[in-house]
């Protein structure tokens, strides 16, 4: 016979069920049906002698005492788990389900393989991947943490840095009409440019290997908000672009794109780890960190000009 839920995961229940903004997103989030999760709240609500939610066909509101509730039940939540991971000690092993928010690009080739090392390290977790490019809402979208690239301006969230993109600047032959590579960043300013919304769109800047700055206007044939749309409009001789040097690789390796101006980049782009303020963070958090720092620097390294 199975046994009656005891009140940490009533609270766990309540919880998840703030956090998603529906009983529908919690009993999703949860894996479970949404009479159960409504059972669950309903045990709750009986058991403290409080109503904590009301809700009606199209919203759902706290309660006053919900409110203290919720506040209270996060707090004890987190101060259970710290307890609990107290007690294990150095056998606090990472299980349970993350849902991670990944870049399309990125989330589909690199971080996969770090995700790979991962799973097989701690097979008592498993991971939603989901690949979106915008930084999600946390708390209502159920999301423990999410990679992103580039600076972040939101104070709200906890931001580990683990890893850089270096970006390059790459051209189909076709593009150079002479086959004669520029030497200086400037001369590029003459050719046909491409933009990625996300990082450049009128304006170009450039490093040397030896520290010197270059920047010009440009005046993009095309734009687009996809890295993969960016590499494919390349290859078709459309212009020149700054490219993430992963996606590119293999390209200026087949010779189908050439990596212009060697000794020039764009500053790499951060790649950072987000994810909510707690007071407490599990072990299959604490755990995605370490394996992502030490395995997607690698993943990332720049493209070796042949």
């Amino acid at each position: 016979m199975k046994t009656a839920p005891d009140r940490i995961e009533l609270m766990q229940t309540f919880v998840r069920i703030v956090e998603a903004g529906s009983l529908s997103a919690a009993a999703t989030q949860m894996a479970m049906t949404q009479p159960t999760v409504s059972r669950r709240l309903q045990a709750l609500e009986h058991s403290l002698g409080l109503r904590l939610l009301k809700r009606s066909t199209h919203a759902m509101k706290l309660t006053e005492e919900g409110e203290r509730c919720f506040a209270r039940a996060k707090e004890l939540l987190g101060n259970w788990q710290a307890f609990e991971a107290d007690l294990r000690g150095s056998t606090d092993v990472p299980e349970g389900s993350l849902r991670v928010v990944v870049p399309h690009a990125i989330g589909q080739q690199q971080l996969v393989g770090p995700l790979a090392e991962y799973l097989r390290r701690y097979p008592r977790v498993s991971v939603e991947w989901l690949l979106y490019d915008q930084t999600p809402t946390f708390i209502t979208g159920g999301i423990d943490c999410a990679i992103h690239i580039g600076r972040v301006d939101d104070p709200s969230v906890v931001a580990v840095k683990i890893a850089e993109v270096p970006r390059i600047v790459v051209a189909a032959p076709s593009v150079l009409a002479d086959g004669k590579l520029p030497e200086h960043a400037s001369e590029l300013a003459a050719l046909p440019w491409l933009a990625l919304q996300t990082f450049y769109r009128h304006e170009v800047a450039l490093i040397h290997a030896q520290g010197e700055r270059c920047s010009f206007a440009i005046r993009p044939r095309m734009s687009t908000d996809n890295l993969y749309a960016l590499r494919t409009a390349a290859l078709q001789g459309l212009g020149v672009c700054i490219a993430s040097a992963w996606a590119v690789q293999e390209d200026v390796a087949q010779g189908t794109l050439r990596h212009l101006t060697p000794q020039w980049h764009a500053a790499p782009l951060p790649v950072y780890l987000l994810y909510p303020y707690a007071q407490f963070y599990p072990a299959k958090l604490r755990r995605l960190i370490e394996v992502l720092r030490a395995s997607l620097p690698a993943a990332l390294q720049e493209v070796q000009s042949p």
